[in-house]
């Protein structure tokens, strides 16, 4: 047998490595998303019950007190990170548009920027931060110290019990931070526009009037939503799925982060084209 013959298998190997292992990650990636599907649907079905059978509650304190733990907590912050984010743009268009003579269009800009993509980005990428990664530890831990188990032993369903009032809170929670992200965005922007950079209050206001309408704030309202149930989705299954004592809850966590901020952007411009495509931006 010649050189050529016992080399050639070796080498189609290593070339066929990458494919390999683009496939593996493409199957990896659709289970995931298939795993997150499934849970989504199971959550649902677990709503429809408690709305058609009174017997079967999902408990209201339950919803209330995450929704007070994931979106009364993150008031705080996303107003200081949309304030923040409102001085800054308006502070960098003035000089671009003043070569232009058209300061005034601050308003414009901003208002539609906010409304449409800013004010629910922002509310979501905190919120992943402060919540999303919080709710992975917090199931994550559950499943490690066989709490998850204990539940089904006793004949309490997890998705019930501890997914849907999550996964409500995240989204309530959400759809309200992006309309206070927006406001206060707006309100930051108004202030330093009228104070420093010489634009009447009622030009502003005509401005904004003139150039938002409500499908920019329906918008907005939407893709909190939107958002605030991937956030809900990712962080829950992630942590159900934790594996490997305290070191798999870190790696849930970490995964919870990324795979919010992809899912959020990648939301966010499935949303952009599909208002293109109607003529509604």
């Amino acid at each position: 047998m010649s050189d050529s013959d016992t080399t050639s298998p070796s080498l189609l190997v290593r070339l066929l490595w990458p494919v390999e292992q683009l496939g593996s990650f493409a199957l990896r990636v659709l289970d995931h998303i298939g795993s997150l599907v499934w849970l989504f649907f199971e959550a649902v079905g677990w709503v429809v019950k408690a709305v058609i059978y009174r017997r079967v509650r999902l408990g209201r304190f339950a919803i209330v007190s995450q929704i007070i733990r994931v979106g009364v907590r993150s008031v705080l912050i996303v107003s200081l990170v949309s304030g923040a984010v409102g001085l800054i743009l308006s502070m960098q268009l003035a000089p671009p548009l003043d070569q232009f003579g058209q300061r005034a269009l601050i308003a414009n800009i901003i208002s539609v920027a906010v409304l449409r993509e800013l004010g629910p980005l922002i509310g979501a990428i905190v919120l992943t931060g402060f919540a999303g990664a919080a709710i992975a530890a917090e199931i994550g831990t559950m499943v490690v110290s066989e709490e998850i188990e204990a539940l089904e032993a006793h004949a309490l369903n997890p998705v019930r019990f501890l997914v849907v009032p999550r996964l409500a809170a995240t989204i309530i929670s959400m759809t309200a931070l992006g309309v206070l992200s927006s406001f206060v965005a707006i309100t930051s922007s108004i202030a330093i526009s009228v104070t420093m950079l010489d634009i009447p209050m009622e030009t502003y206001f005509k401005n904004m009037e003139t150039q938002t309408k409500m499908v920019d704030f329906l918008t907005g309202l939407s893709k909190g939503t939107i958002f605030g149930l991937l956030i809900g989705i990712i962080a829950c299954g992630n942590g159900l799925k934790v594996t490997g004592g305290a070191a798999g809850v870190g790696n849930a966590t970490t995964r919870t982060v990324v795979q919010c901020v992809v899912g959020i952007v990648i939301a966010d411009l499935i949303f952009t084209a599909i208002f293109f495509a109607l003529k509604l931006v």
